[in-house]
């Protein structure tokens, strides 16, 4: 093992946060990569990284941002995206494993992983348990939108292919509460999508999901707009936007590939002729603000909720810039105590007698 006391130790005044550094397509290279970022413009973050010792020590070697600042836990296993998460549970030599161990353990305030989804998410659920009143965690993602804060959430992205009207309110009152925490605000707008706006639209749950996330607004301290469509999720109508994992990672996958298609005919477009090339050069500021607005890499990472810790889904093929936006997204929660807040929100939500009496209407 190779370590530093102070990166592990609360008195240090740091953050620590455990980092998964296999199983993403990049390999540990660009996990460090992305955390020598984060170090270089966070002075109060830390980390343990979890891997081979002998790789990983190499790679930190070369990174003098981060003496002091890692300590790394040998994990010789590595949870691979092909592997089934029912087997990966088994083992407890992979690098996923250790990662939550040291959240569990209380050695660091959050895991950040690029690993199969499906294997985190189980590997968390049995490690970390469910908050006390969640039957099914969610996965959190933030979409680019006209909203002030240039994001909107829409969980769950893909934690579980069903959700039933209990589900989903639980969803309401997670992301609301992710909201608040880790985008400042207030008292958020939450939607619940629809095949469209009119309250006699959808399946029965939907139905009784609206009902239901209606009622706990005031206690929960947020605004529910009702319905919302697919064209909301980038829109200023709702800054939460709550459906079932099945719909949410359908939607997310579209708007990855929409995103990518439209900046490849970009590229074509300004390359047609001479003019187009001219019309680009003039441009290039303005495309610039434009490819680091929707650049999904700055937005990466998916949070799982409805646990107990703080986890942060990086994607798979995440490069240095996508993995040290995962880390921050992880700091900034830990650092805003979110866990426990939202385990208060949900406990608070579910003795509320509108859910009771909901149930027997």
């Amino acid at each position: 093992m190779t370590g530093l006391a102070q990166t592990a130790n609360p008195g240090s005044g740091r953050t620590v946060i455990s980092v998964d550094a296999m199983g993403g397509d990049r390999g540990p290279a660009a996990v460090v990569a992305g955390i020598s970022h984060s170090a270089k413009i966070n002075p109060d973050i830390a980390f343990i990284l979890h891997g081979p010792e002998d790789e990983l020590t190499k790679l930190v070697a070369r990174k003098r941002i981060l003496d002091g600042r890692v300590e790394i836990r040998d994990a010789s296993d590595v949870v691979s995206m092909g592997d089934k998460p029912r087997e990966v549970i088994r083992s407890k030599t992979t690098s996923m494993w250790s990662a939550l161990e040291s959240l569990r353990s209380g050695e660091a305030a959050g895991v950040v992983s690029c690993g199969n989804t499906g294997a985190l998410m189980m590997l968390s659920v049995v490690r970390l348990r469910k908050i006390l009143g969640v039957d099914r965690p969610a996965i959190a993602v933030l979409w680019p939108s006209r909203a002030p804060q240039g994001f909107n959430i829409m969980l769950d992205a893909g934690a579980d292919i069903s959700a039933d009207e209990h589900d989903l309110l639980q969803y309401a009152l997670m992301g609301a509460s992710y909201a608040r925490n880790g985008m400042d605000l207030e008292r958020p707008r939450v939607g619940l999508l629809n095949v469209g706006t009119e309250e006699h639209k959808g399946r029965t749950e939907l139905k009784l999901a609206h009902d239901l996330i209606a009622r706990n607004a005031r206690n929960a301290n947020y605004d529910f707009v009702g319905f919302v469509e697919g064209n909301d999720l980038p829109a200023n109508k709702a800054d939460v936007i709550v459906t079932d994992g099945f719909t949410g990672n359908v939607a997310l996958k579209t708007g990855e590939g929409t995103a990518g298609l439209i900046g490849s005919l970009l590229k074509e477009a300004f390359k047609f002729s001479p003019l187009s090339r001219l019309a680009a050069l003039l441009a290039y500021t303005s495309l610039n603000r434009l490819n680091k607005r929707i650049d999904p890499r700055r937005v990466n990472g998916g949070v799982f909720l409805g646990l107990n810790g703080t986890v942060v889904k990086s994607h798979g093929s995440s490069d240095a810039t996508g993995v040290s936006a995962a880390v921050k997204l992880a700091f900034k929660l830990a650092q805003s105590g979110f866990s426990e807040k939202l385990a208060a929100r949900v406990a608070s939500a579910v003795s509320l007698p509108q859910d009771a009496d909901s149930t027997n209407e």
